[in-house]
């Protein structure tokens, strides 16, 4: 991830942002299957934005 720009990281998760944003609209519907996607999607934007704010401090 240290070799992606933070312009594709901002793009990567705005992206991710509203995946898991439908994600849970289907789980409150009951529709979703994969259960453990939002926990993915969720370690995914934490891991972004802690490559964000340790650019962002150097």
């Amino acid at each position: 991830m240290e070799k992606v720009s933070d312009k594709e990281l901002h793009k990567k998760l705005s992206v991710l942002r509203e995946k898991l944003r439908l994600f849970r609209f289907e789980n409150a519907f009951g529709k979703a299957k994969n259960l453990k996607a939002g926990k993915n999607m969720r370690r995914e934007i934490a891991q972004i934005l802690t490559e964000l704010n340790t650019r962002a401090v150097q």
